[in-house]
């Protein structure tokens, strides 16, 4: 049986990839393989992933960024769902997870992991609802196969909502929201019914044996995490987290990697003590926080209110940060909202990269910045985080390429550009000195991991089949229509 890469990297193995990963890095292979072996960082790589090009999740390397995709119950159609997929990868996300809860779960699945060069995550008990037909009818044994099959289809991680105990539901009684996690209200269903402990946290070995042969990563899940400011690091909240800090051992002992899942809503002075308390509680296991949201008073703009919270989140050491869409709590995101949820995810994360002091993080910073001064407009649209966003609001305009070489834009002119008046103060006969000439940033030398470069979207793409058949529907990478 293959072993993982946590097995392998505490048996003093580099693997191939860590090797990848390093690169991607700019970092030691070495230094790759002791935070895996520690259990500080992860690297979800399903052996049946044959598309991935790998990555690493831990607090020591650049700030992650997760995209949700999936279909619902009330939209269901497979080629959007690959359209959100490359989406996704080219605006720069390094993860997906498929939250599909709609028709034909096995064929997207199997469509996204095939197409997807980024590691690719699922919820199970999503499937399971689904195949049992309401949260009491479903029989552990059901779960046991579900986690198995998702596996073998080559998902690389799962969350897994282990940590949810029957002592932990009276505990919500006073909130505000109650559970507001998918899953977490699934099983405080279940466990309600059923009268019952968590399936998921009494077949958690059984379920270790599953990940540990694929190498699968557990994201251990906050089934229990505040839906709302009032409910912020309650009682309920930590006493989840004090469960999934015993699963967090239980897991890494039985070589499966982990990492841990984090609240959704939490005021801005809170979130620093949030994560420092998961760090401790699960001894350093890299973190996975959705936001946090900071306010509750802004739908339709919550990826500001969360991409707010998880910069602050990412620069107290979480590693990765799941987006939010401008569509949350309002409906399901399409290709354009996973756009801007992954714009406002990405300035989040590279910002608290900057701010942590990452090698090399701010050299894109400065390169953007020196061809600003020097009304390089070309280079400023290649250097944005959304070149085509950025051409095209420049271009509303000003659309003739003559204006490519001009020194000011539209929103002060040329009478009142501040930099053009900045220049011909320094070339006139003052006393400024002339900026022109100094040292410019050279992004090929920089010390930066991949995802604090432009573009952020780049991944080794070639091993994504041109095509694929299942169920008698072509998908390609792009899109996934009928092939008539």
């Amino acid at each position: 049986m293959p072993e993982t890469q946590l097995e392998r990297a505490r048996s003093g193995e580099v693997t191939p990839a860590m090797e990848r990963v390093a690169e991607r890095e700019n970092r030691d292979p070495a230094f790759v393989r002791r935070e895996v072996a520690e259990g500080r960082a992860v690297i979800p790589n399903n052996h049946a992933h044959e598309s991935l090009d790998p990555m690493v999740i831990g607090r020591a390397f650049a700030t992650k960024v997760n995209a949700n995709i999936g279909n619902s119950e009330t939209t269901s159609d497979r080629s959007e769902e690959l359209e959100k997929l490359h989406a996704a990868v080219h605006y720069g996300a390094d993860t997906v997870m498929d939250l599909s809860t709609g028709d034909a779960l096995d064929a997207t699945r199997e469509a996204n992991v095939a197409h997807s060069p980024v590691p690719v995550g699922t919820v199970p008990i999503y499937e399971a609802v689904k195949r049992a037909g309401s949260p009491e009818a479903i029989a552990p044994e059901l779960l046991l196969n579900v986690i198995e099959k998702q596996a073998e289809q080559g998902v690389d991680y799962m969350t897994i909502h282990a940590g949810i105990l029957a002592e932990h539901l009276p505990l919500t009684d006073g909130r505000k929201t109650g559970i507001v996690s998918r899953g977490g209200s699934i099983l405080a269903e279940w466990m309600e019914e059923r009268g019952a402990q968590n399936p998921l946290y009494a077949e958690f070995e059984a379920i270790c044996e599953v990940f540990a042969e694929h190498d699968v990563t557990v994201s251990l899940g906050d089934g229990l995490r505040p839906g709302c400011l009032a409910d912020a690091s309650d009682e309920a909240q930590f006493a989840e987290l004090d469960a999934l800090g015993e699963l967090t051992r239980t897991a890494q002992e039985r070589g499966v990697q982990v990492m841990v899942e984090g609240p959704g809503h939490v005021p801005m002075d809170e979130i620093a003590e949030n994560v420092e308390r998961q760090q401790s509680v699960c001894d350093g296991a890299p973190f996975y926080v959705l936001g946090p949201l900071v306010t509750d008073v802004a739908p339709g703009y919550d990826h500001i209110t969360s991409a707010i919270g998880a910069t602050e989140a990412a620069r107290a050491g979480a590693a990765m940060l799941c987006y939010v869409t401008p569509k949350e709590h309002l409906g399901l995101p399409e290709a354009e909202d996973v756009r801007d949820g992954l714009a406002a995810y990405r300035i989040a994360a590279h910002a608290a990269d900057v701010a942590n002091d990452r090698p090399g993080a701010r050299d894109w910073d400065d390169a953007l910045s020196e061809a600003r001064y020097e009304f390089d407009w070309r280079r400023q649209f290649d250097l944005a985080l959304d070149p085509e966003r950025a051409r095209s609001y420049h271009d509303q305009t000003l659309p003739g390429d003559n204006y490519k070489e001009a020194r000011f834009c539209s929103m002060c002119g040329a009478e009142f550009c501040s930099m053009r008046i900045d220049q011909d103060a320094r070339d006139a006969d003052g006393e400024m000195t002339a900026i022109e000439g100094a040292e410019e940033t050279d992004l090929d030398a920089s010390a930066a991991a991949s995802a604090n470069l432009p573009p952020v979207g780049t991944h080794d793409t070639s091993r994504v089949p041109d095509r694929i058949e299942i169920e008698g529907v072509t998908f390609t990478p792009e899109a996934s229509g009928d092939d008539d």
